[in-house]
């Protein structure tokens, strides 16, 4: 009996610290999500071993805020740098000699390792640090966009990379 009390007070204990650590995790409260991800990208297998530079379509994206996720495991490369390029169609160019992209977003994010002790077991946990919210402007009509990925250090690991729409400005 004594040990169901025990085991029920240390259980709620990790309830109320989890719920606290939430809240200190969102204060506002008022960032919301608006649908999900509007696209993902994992690195993940021999077809990307040894390749230093990744690029991808975002495809249309629509005006807003959006926030860049990712899911690092420990042997994900330490450094990863994103440009996120609008790609201008050619009848939306004023002069043939504009530029065809132009850039709306660099970032380097590093990976970082913290260890968490909870007092009965200890473990590590990933997370990329750098500026992780990005602007996409409102265009006339439908502007694609590109993401480039530069990676450096371990480039065996893999890595998932998304963006979410979020219902906040910067």
């Amino acid at each position: 009996m004594n040990k169901m009390i025990i085991v029920g007070g240390m259980v709620i204990t990790l309830i109320v610290i989890s719920m606290i650590y939430g809240a200190s995790m969102n204060p506002d409260g008022n960032e919301q999500r608006s649908g999900g991800e509007t696209w993902d990208f994992r690195i993940s297998g021999p077809e990307f071993h040894g390749k230093t530079t990744i690029m991808a379509s975002l495809g249309v994206i629509e005006e807003g805020t959006y926030e860049i996720g990712f899911v690092p495991m420990g042997d994900s490369p330490k450094k990863i740098r994103l440009i996120i390029d609008g790609v201008i169609p050619e009848n939306q160019r004023y002069y043939l000699d504009d530029p065809v992209k132009t850039e709306i977003f660099s970032g380097e994010f590093i990976l970082e390792r913290s260890l968490v002790d909870t007092g009965v077991s200890k473990y590590y946990t990933w997370e990329y640090l750098g500026q992780k919210f990005v602007q996409f402007p409102k265009t006339e009509g439908e502007t694609n966009y590109e993401i480039t990925i530069q990676r450096g250090g371990n480039l065996e690991g893999s890595v998932s990379i998304s963006l979410t729409k979020i219902d906040r400005s910067i």
